[in-house]
């Protein structure tokens, strides 16, 4: 149905809603993807081609991030999946070599005519609002992104000291 850039540009638009609140809130890359389990790289080149088809707002520096640019309840899951899908109108013939209605239609016509419609429903029909916890819900909305888990200290690899005073 779509590719693994679609994927992950909802995943970090969905990420996006959750925490929108008119673009106070912002994630870096690293946190995005540190909460959707996705490689940071990736998710800044995700973020920077939303960001110039207009859907994301960013800065840089200490306290930047990113931000949906509007309401999520404007955002359709379409408006991400034609930036990085080639959008057709074509119905062609899966056994290829003609397109179906030319003839005797191919045995999974009528199932394939009824998956396109409901996908192209759910794409045009569903905005970035459904990713949004409602605390009417009975849910608790999600807050700033944890903190991340700081690593070890790194172990020295040096010769220990001696307590054996130098002459």
């Amino acid at each position: 149905m779509y590719g693994r850039q679609t994927e992950y540009a909802i995943a970090v638009m969905s990420r996006l809603a959750e925490v929108y609140d008119g673009g106070e809130t912002r994630l870096s890359a690293a946190d995005v993807a540190d909460s959707r389990g996705l490689q940071q790289p990736f998710v800044a080149k995700i973020l920077s081609q939303l960001s110039q088809a207009g859907l994301v707002i960013g800065s840089r520096g200490p306290g930047g991030g990113s931000a949906l640019a509007r309401d999520p309840k404007t955002i359709k899951l379409y408006d991400v999946f034609k930036l990085f899908e080639r959008v057709d109108s074509d119905d062609s013939c899966p056994f290829g070599g003609g397109r179906c209605g030319v003839g005797q239609p191919c045995p999974l016509h009528d199932n394939l005519v009824a998956v396109k419609k409901a996908m192209d429903h759910l794409l045009h029909k569903t905005t970035f609002e459904v990713f949004r916890i409602a605390p009417s819900k009975g849910r608790r909305r999600p807050g700033p992104p944890r903190t991340r888990k700081t690593r070890r200290k790194r172990q020295s690899y040096r010769a220990p000291r001696t307590t054996t005073p130098r002459r």
